[in-house]
C-alpha cells in the first residue's frame, strides 16, 4: 500500500489551502516509489480493443496524435513521444491501489488513473484541464512548468484532438523524480517534458459541468417517465398584446421545472445513478452458476473471509429518510438505515473482512443486494479467485 506523505501538511491542512487554489509540489510524497507495472505492461494494455489509448509525438514541433488500440508501436520513437492509457485502474489491480492514498477527497470525485510512459522530450504540451490532477512521477525525470489560471491566456488546436495553450509564466518549474508529486487544480496552465524515459501516474477527480448534470437529469426524467405535470393558467385575463409572454409566465414555466429538481427522491436517485457511473464499461466476468444469498451468507459466516471490489467500480451512498440508498456502477438499491455500517463497509473500502461486516449485523435485504453484486463480479472472496 502507498503511503502518502504531504510535505508536512494534514490531508485537512492540504484541503483548506491548497485543493482548488493553488498548485503544489510534493517532494517525495512517495518515498521509495515503486512503479506498480513497467512500460511493456502498459503497451500491453494499449494494444486491447476496450481501453482507450494514444499516442502523441512532437517530432520538430509537429504535434501528432494517434488514437488506439495499437498493434505496434512505430510512433512510440525513441524521443519526443508519449504513450498514454486510460483509466488503467479498471485493468491492472496494482495499478488501482494508486488511487487508495487519495481517498481523502470523496470517492464520488475520483475519476481514473492514467498513465503515461513518455520517451526523452515527449510530452502533450502546453495545456489547461478543467479538473483537479495528482501527478505521480515513476521511473526517470520529467520536468514540469506550472502557473496560475489566468483568463486571458489563449487556447488553441494543433490538431483536431490536441488543444494547447499559449506561454505562460511559472509559479512551479522544476523536474519530478520517483515519487514526487505535482498537484495542479483546474485552470492552471501546465506542461510536462521527459528528461529520460519516463513513467507518470495521474490521479484524476470528476468535476461535470451545468450541461452534462442536466443532460443527464432530462435523460433520467424520460428513463423514469417523469415530469408529466403540464402547465396551466386557469387565472388567466385578457391582455392588449397577443404576442407578450409575461414575465409571470416565464415564473411559471421556471417553478413548473425547479419542481423537479425539488423531487428529492426522483433527484437523489438520479444523483447516485449518475455519480457511481464508471469511467468506462468495465469488463465483468458474471459468476456461473451464480450464488444464492445462502451461500453468500456461508461465505460471511467464514470469519476470516476477505471480499475486495473489482478495480474500477464506483460505489456511493446517500441517507434518506427512511432507507440508505447504495448506488454502484449506476444502479440503486435501497436498504434499511440499519444497514448503514454495513454500506460504509462497501463504499469506503477496497476490501473488507467478513469479521467486520458480520459485526453490523447485516439484514436480508444488504445479504440479497450483496450476492446481486458479488454475482454480477463487482465484489469477489479473494480466497475463491
Amino acid at each position: 500500500m502507498y503511503q502518502l506523505k504531504i510535505n508536512n501538511l494534514s490531508e485537512q491542512e492540504f484541503l483548506s489551502h491548497f485543493w482548488q487554489k493553488k498548485p503544489l509540489l510534493i517532494k517525495q510524497g512517495f518515498a521509495n516509489f515503486q512503479d506498480p507495472l513497467d512500460a511493456n505492461e502498459l503497451a500491453g494494455l494499449a494494444m486491447e480493443e476496450s481501453i482507450e489509448s494514444r499516442i502523441i509525438t512532437n517530432h520538430k514541433n509537429d504535434w501528432q496524435t494517434h488514437q488506439g488500440p495499437f498493434e505496434d508501436f512505430e510512433q512510440l520513437t525513441d524521443d519526443h513521444s508519449t504513450l498514454l492509457v486510460q483509466a488503467v485502474d479498471h485493468w491492472h489491480s496494482d495499478a488501482a491501489q494508486l488511487l487508495e492514498p487519495f481517498r481523502f477527497i470523496p470517492n464520488w470525485r475520483i475519476d481514473d488513473l492514467m498513465i503515461s510512459y513518455s520517451t526523452p522530450n515527449g510530452g502533450v504540451g502546453p495545456h489547461l484541464d478543467q479538473y483537479d490532477v495528482f501527478i505521480i512521477q515513476g521511473e526517470g525525470k520529467r520536468h514540469w512548468r506550472v502557473g496560475l489560471p489566468d483568463p486571458t491566456l489563449k487556447q488553441f488546436a494543433q490538431n483536431k484532438k490536441l488543444l494547447q495553450v499559449e506561454a505562460f509564466e511559472a509559479v512551479i518549474d522544476c523536474i519530478l523524480e520517483p515519487g514526487d508529486i505535482l498537484y495542479i487544480p483546474p485552470g492552471c496552465p501546465h506542461e510536462g517534458y521527459a528528461v529520460e524515459n519516463a513513467l507518470n501516474y495521474s490521479v484524476g477527480f470528476r468535476a461535470p459541468n451545468q450541461q452534462d448534470l442536466l443532460s443527464s437529469f432530462a435523460d433520467h426524467i424520460i428513463d423514469t417517465e417523469s415530469g408529466q405535470k403540464r402547465y396551466t393558467d386557469h387565472n388567466i385575463t385578457l391582455r392588449k398584446s397577443k404576442g407578450e409572454l409575461t414575465n409571470l409566465e416565464v415564473d411559471k414555466v421556471k417553478t413548473l421545472m425547479a419542481a423537479l429538481l425539488e423531487n428529492d427522491d426522483l433527484f437523489k436517485q438520479w444523483l447516485g445513478s449518475t455519480l457511481s457511473q464508471p469511467k468506462h464499461e468495465m469488463d465483468l466476468a458474471p459468476v456461473e452458476p451464480p450464488f444464492t444469498p445462502e451461500q453468500i451468507s456461508d461465505d460471511l459466516s467464514d470469519e476470516e473471509a476477505v471480499f475486495e471490489r473489482l478495480g474500477g467500480t464506483r460505489a456511493i451512498y446517500q441517507q434518506l429518510d427512511t432507507e440508505v440508498l447504495l448506488s454502484v456502477n449506476g444502479e440503486n438499491y435501497a436498504m434499511p438505515l440499519t444497514d448503514l455500517a454495513a454500506v460504509k463497509l462497501l463504499t469506503d473500502n477496497t476490501e473488507f473482512e467478513s469479521s467486520a461486516l458480520n459485526l453490523t449485523n447485516p439484514s436480508l435485504v444488504f445479504t440479497q443486494t450483496f450476492t446481486t453484486l458479488v454475482n454480477e463480479g463487482l465484489w469477489f472472496n479473494i480466497d475463491q479467485e
